[in-house]
C-alpha cells in the first residue's frame, strides 16, 4: 500500500500500461526505477537476453550483429540524464488535448549505463552518404485502427536521429538503470538514451539500428511527435527532439493550506535541452515580482537540477 515514504504510481492507461511517477513525493536526485514513469505505445515485448539480437545495417560498410554479451564487454560509459515525455502536463492544456493525460510526472532522472553508439556505428563503418541513424525497437501494433489516421497494418515504434546526435557523447544504447539491469518496462535488454532529447527518442527494446541515407518518414516521425514551424509563409513539419526549459513545483501541492507567518520551502526540479539550468526564479504573486530561488545539486549536463525557495 501506498505511504508518504513510498507514494504509490499513477495509472494513466491499463494497456498498455502507462504509469506517472506522483511528482509531488519528490525527493532525491535521482528517480528510483520501481518509482520511474513508464511510457508504451504499445504492450512491453518479453525478451530473452539469450536469444536477443542487435542488428546494424542500411547505409553502412560492415552490416553486424551484437549479442548483449559482445556489447556488455565493449567500453561502458555511464551519465545521469533526465527524460520526459513530449505530453507530461497535458492535462493543463486549454482546451483539452488528444493523448494522454499526463499531470506533472512523465519525467524522470536516473543514471544510465551502457556503450555509445558511435561505437557500434563504428564497429559498421557508416557511409558517408548517411544521413540519419532509425533505431527500431521490438514493441508493435496497429496504430488508430479504423480511423482515417490507422498505421498499414502493425508497425514497431521507431525513430530516428541526425547523425551528428547519434553519434555525440549525448548517446548511449543503455543495458543498465540506476545500477541495475533495466527492468521489462523500461526497455530490457536495450534501450536508446538520448541526452536532452524527448523521451520518444529513447527507443526502447532496440532490436535494429538502420543507417539511412534520406530523412526518415515514418509514423513516429511524421505522424505524431512533431511539431508546425512555420518559414517562408506556410508551415511545415518538425519532427520533435530537444525538450524544453522547464521548471515544475514538487511542493506545496495543489490545494495545500499553509500557515500564514510561517517560513515555507517551495521545492521542485528544473531541466532543459541541450543546455544547462543556470538559474531558478519564483513568483509567489505578492507583488513584489520574481526572486532567485537556490539551486541544489552539481550542475551536470542533461540532468536535471533540484532547486527550493524559503517563502513565509
Amino acid at each position: 500500500m501506498p505511504t508518504p515514504q513510498q507514494p504509490s504510481l499513477i495509472v494513466r492507461q491499463k494497456s498498455p500500461q502507462n504509469i506517472e511517477f506522483p511528482f509531488a513525493s519528490l525527493s532525491d536526485w535521482l528517480i528510483p526505477t520501481e518509482l520511474f514513469f513508464v511510457r508504451n505505445h504499445f504492450p512491453s515485448p518479453d525478451l530473452d537476453a539469450r536469444d536477443w539480437r542487435l542488428r546494424v545495417g542500411g547505409a553502412v560498410e560492415r552490416p553486424i550483429e551484437l549479442d548483449l554479451d559482445s556489447i556488455k564487454a565493449m567500453q561502458s560509459t555511464t551519465f545521469n540524464a533526465v527524460v520526459e515525455c513530449a505530453g507530461n502536463g497535458r492535462v493543463y492544456y486549454e482546451p483539452p488535448k488528444e493523448g494522454l493525460q499526463w499531470q506533472n510526472g512523465a519525467v524522470g532522472n536516473a543514471a544510465w549505463t551502457g556503450v555509445l553508439l558511435r561505437e557500434i556505428l563504428e564497429m559498421a563503418g557508416v557511409k558517408r552518404t548517411a544521413r540519419e541513424v532509425l533505431l527500431a525497437g521490438a514493441d508493435s501494433g496497429v496504430v488508430d485502427t479504423n480511423k482515417k489516421t490507422a498505421s498499414p497494418g502493425p508497425i514497431a515504434f521507431a525513430r530516428s536521429l541526425p547523425l551528428e546526435k547519434a553519434i555525440a557523447d549525448s548517446t548511449m544504447l543503455a543495458y543498465s538503470m540506476n545500477e541495475e539491469p533495466l527492468t521489462r518496462d523500461h526497455g530490457y535488454p536495450l534501450r536508446a538514451v538520448v541526452g536532452g532529447w524527448f523521451g520518444m527518442a529513447w527507443v526502447k527494446w532496440i532490436t535494429h539500428i538502420t543507417v539511412v541515407e534520406q530523412p526518415f518518414l515514418g509514423y513516429w516521425q511524421a505522424r505524431d511527435y512533431f511539431r508546425w514551424e512555420r518559414s517562408l509563409g506556410e508551415p511545415r513539419l518538425v519532427p520533435l527532439a530537444e525538450m524544453e526549459v522547464k521548471a515544475q513545483i514538487a511542493r506545496p501541492v495543489q490545494g495545500a493550506r499553509l500557515i500564514a507567518g510561517q517560513p515555507y520551502r517551495i521545492f521542485g526540479a528544473a531541466w532543459s535541452g541541450e543546455a544547462v539550468i543556470r538559474q531558478v526564479q519564483v513568483c509567489t504573486g505578492d507583488g513584489r515580482g520574481w526572486r532567485e530561488a537556490r539551486l541544489l545539486e552539481t550542475e551536470r549536463p542533461f540532468a536535471w537540477r533540484l532547486w527550493e525557495y524559503m517563502w513565509t
